[in-house]
């Protein structure tokens, strides 16, 4: 539900998407070498509401002014001017404008191409601290350039800056290299009982500083992170093989399948069977 009041600039990478929305806006073919499906920039006010049920691809948000809600990691949050949202594919997520107030933000949605190295890896944020403003004028300005002449030398300039916004966000280079190591190795590890002490003692750091570390870096506490890596990898092994829903829940570290179910549906959106069969009912 868009509504009447939200105003969007919309560039896609193809005409095979018919939705509404999306219809006579303007194509750029560029996009398809970073995989990108459509990019835009958005004034919402409400009752503008987005629901994806089952996101195929890496959807990125950048906020420059007002503020709005987002639905990740099973609860909402608070998404205002100068922070980026970083969501993987496969999830449920939402997003609501609030009643009063403009909401104005930037978008890349990237298309699901698992043969190749995914946007989203374990040290990647998913909410965090991001100046939007490099980012709006970036998709302005290819929206600018592929509704008039479209030169090719300044469509692909347009492009290489969108996507390079999205990655200096997914991979940070203040990355506290401590946490990348740690990440890397409890997403290695699923299985085991993970706690904060332990995940403090292997970063070299207090369980407070690493709270604020990953707060501040990622977006998440601690153990929110673990529960992440558990969850995502559970809806791959649900997704791509015919391991029983028991096995699965013992891989990603779980013993009582109910409890596992019922933390797959809150941060995934749907119980792990209808994940696996596709029958999603919409909620």
């Amino acid at each position: 539900m868009l509504g009447s009041r939200t105003r969007q600039e919309v560039v896609r990478v193809d005409t095979q998407d018919a939705r509404p929305w999306l219809r006579g806006t303007p194509v750029c073919s560029a996009l398809a070498q970073h995989r990108i499906a459509h990019v835009g920039v958005c004034a919402a006010r409400a009752p503008y509401r987005i629901v994806r049920v089952k996101q195929s691809g890496a959807y990125f948000m950048g906020c420059f002014a007002g503020q709005g809600r987002i639905l990740i990691d099973g609860r909402w949050q608070v998404c205002r001017a100068g922070t980026a949202c970083l969501l993987p594919p496969g999830t449920l997520n939402a997003f609501h404008a609030v009643p009063g107030e403009s909401w104005e933000f930037a978008w890349v949605r990237y298309r699901a191409e698992p043969e190749l190295k995914p946007l989203v890896t374990v040290s990647s944020p998913v909410l965090a601290k991001f100046g939007a403003e490099p980012l709006r004028a970036a998709v302005l300005g290819l929206y600018a350039e592929c509704s008039g002449e479209a030169q090719p030398s300044a469509v692909h300039h347009w492009t290489e800056l969108i996507h390079g916004y999205v990655r200096r966000f997914a991979s940070p280079w203040t990355m506290d290299e401590r946490l990348s190591q740690l990440w890397e190795k409890v997403a290695g590890q699923l299985d085991h009982e993970w706690t904060l002490e332990e995940l403090a003692r292997m970063a070299h750091v207090s369980t407070e500083h690493l709270r604020r570390l990953c707060l501040h870096q990622l977006g998440r506490t601690p153990m929110r992170q673990v529960t992440f890596l558990r969850m995502r990898r559970a809806a791959e092994l649900l997704s791509s093989t015919d391991e029983k829903i028991e096995s699965i829940t013992r891989a990603v570290g779980y013993q009582n399948p109910f409890v596992f179910s019922t933390t797959f549906k809150k941060w995934i959106g749907w119980r792990p069977s209808a994940h696996r069969s596709g029958n999603i009912t919409r909620r």
